[in-house]
């Protein structure tokens, strides 16, 4: 044979080059799935941006709208004092010893015609709660007022299992609500139902919602600025462009037959309100909100209840989007309207977006050298919730400017705060019904008042230890960030630190000793 035909037949020469051929596919192999793998993580990212932005673009068109109907009025009918329809005002309320003599004096003292008001203290509670509302009322009938305590054994439905039950006593035309934490102002019935009168259509007034306390601290100032932009703009936006909203549970006033007519209060949500609400719009009843007209109520010091609440309210909008969205969609509704709906109720699936977003980003940044370009319509939509609550502060105070300081703190708090609401997201979205855990409440107005001794006071449950976990994932994904020299970033994940390190503090921290569950 000549040269061109040799063969190399070196055992050990031809096991290097069998190995090394495998040895290079296996890393192509295993760098092709990294990239795959990687380029999923950076789609599901945008996706998650994307989605995300969709509701910072609602909250700047809900502005928009604010702008375009402030200025208009609604009709309030003229009353001759002996016209005046019947009036049931249901307080739902469950072991409030702090707060049910506030709020049955607070009723008591509506200027109404004795002869049309019936006041109902929807009682379920386990304390002495019972006793001191039973006392409150003897003393406002010897005055003269049908003050009625309906107390149950059980808490069947919860709030909206006590709504109906306490509907079933009586007759009336009207029907106001009052949580335990509101403190209702002497004109709020007369105020309400002239404007009920003078529109037949409309089956619920709502009213804007103040606070007793938002000058307690750092916690209500922030809660007050989320509320305020709520009230202020979106409901204002919402109701005067046509589109549909929430009764928000207290503070309004329902035309009885709306509430029949809509199937009544039903307890298959942990937000009867946003359920009761919606049914009644989509089965032609109208809604109308008093911006002017406000409802002054207490707002949680405590993180851990007002995580609760916040958990609540979450919770029951996922069960409501269930429930309610092939309603929607099957409506006669405009479909501008339609989705408008749908971004409305579906909004706390915010919430495990923004920790979605957290936890895809640390590999994303470890691999890549650039943030994603996508970002620049989550930063632009970013703007509008801030936008929405600066708003909102300019129209009601003139003390604004000191106010805006305490917008950072709300943007981090809300950012803290995601863990627990994910997980309200996720009971609401595969179960009906729950346990209706209670915000307690302190009776704290202005800077008065102490509740670190009080007895309704909450330990802080284990979804603390999320937030802890998230703190230093956060802390970890700044310093890739800063070590790959993407600073752009850092203030976006610097809320996620300083947010998770509040909530998880306070909870921590204001929760020790304490022996209510």
């Amino acid at each position: 044979m000549g040269d061109s035909a040799h063969v190399d037949i070196n055992p050990r020469r031809s096991l290097f080059v069998c190995r090394s051929a495998n040895w290079s596919g296996y890393e192509r192999d295993r760098h092709a799935e990294l990239e795959r793998v990687i380029g999923l993580l950076v789609a599901l990212y945008a996706v998650v941006a994307l989605w995300l932005s969709l509701y910072g673009f609602q909250a700047l068109a809900l502005t928009v709208l604010y702008f375009r109907h402030r200025l208009a009025s609604s009709p309030a009918a003229a009353i001759a004092e002996g016209d005046w329809p019947s009036v049931i005002v249901q307080l739902p309320v469950f072991n409030e010893r702090y707060v049910v003599e506030r709020l049955i004096d607070s009723a008591a003292a509506l200027d109404y015609p004795r002869d049309r008001l019936i006041i109902q203290v929807l009682d379920d509670s386990t304390d002495d709660t019972t006793e001191i509302a039973a006392a409150r009322a003897a003393l406002h009938r010897d005055a003269g007022i049908d003050v009625r305590v309906l107390h149950r054994d059980d808490r069947r439905g919860y709030k909206a299992g006590a709504l109906a039950w306490g509907l079933g006593q009586v007759n009336g035309e009207f029907v106001a609500v009052f949580d335990a934490d509101f403190r209702p102002r002497p004109d709020f019935l007369r105020r309400t139902n002239a404007a009920l009168i003078a529109r037949p259509d409309v089956g619920m007034v709502q009213t804007r919602w103040s606070h007793l306390n938002d000058e307690y601290s750092y916690l209500t100032h922030v809660q007050s600025l989320a509320l305020d932009g709520h009230f202020v703009v979106e409901q204002t936006a919402r109701n005067r462009s046509g589109l549909l909203i929430n009764f928000n549970g207290s503070g309004g006033v329902w035309r009885r037959a709306c509430i029949d007519d809509a199937g009544g209060w039903q307890a298959d949500t942990m937000t009867e309100d946003m359920d009761l609400s919606y049914r009644a719009q989509l089965a032609g009843w109208h809604t109308l909100y008093l911006p002017d007209v406000d409802a002054p109520a207490e707002l949680p010091a405590q993180m851990e209840a007002f995580k609760r609440q916040q958990a609540r309210w979450a919770q029951g909008s996922m069960q409501c989007l269930r429930k309610l969205s092939p309603l929607i969609l099957r409506s006669d509704l405009a479909w501008y309207q339609k989705l408008m709906a749908l971004v409305h109720i579906s909004g706390y699936l915010s919430q495990p977006l923004i920790v979605l977003l957290l936890l895809t980003l640390l590999p994303i940044l470890w691999v890549r050298e650039a943030t994603p370009s996508f970002l620049v319509a989550l930063a632009v939509a970013s703007v509008g919730p801030p936008l929405l609550y600066a708003v909102a502060q300019v129209a009601l105070y003139r003390d604004w400017k000191r106010r805006f300081a305490y917008l950072p703190a709300l943007l981090a708090v809300g950012a803290g705060m995601t863990w627990s609401t994910t997980r309200a997201v996720w009971q609401g979205l595969t179960s009906w019904g729950g346990v209706f855990k209670r915000t307690p409440k302190f009776r704290l107005e202005g800077r008065t008042g102490h509740w670190t001794s009080n007895a309704y006071r909450l330990r802080a449950d284990w979804t603390v230890l999320g937030e802890i976990a998230l703190f230093l994932y956060a802390v970890s994904t700044a310093g890739v960030a800063i070590a790959r020299g993407q600073y752009g970033i850092l203030p976006f994940l610097m809320l996620y630190v300083v947010g998770y390190a509040v909530v998880a503090a306070s909870t921590l921290w204001q929760g020790r000793g304490a022996r209510a569950s």
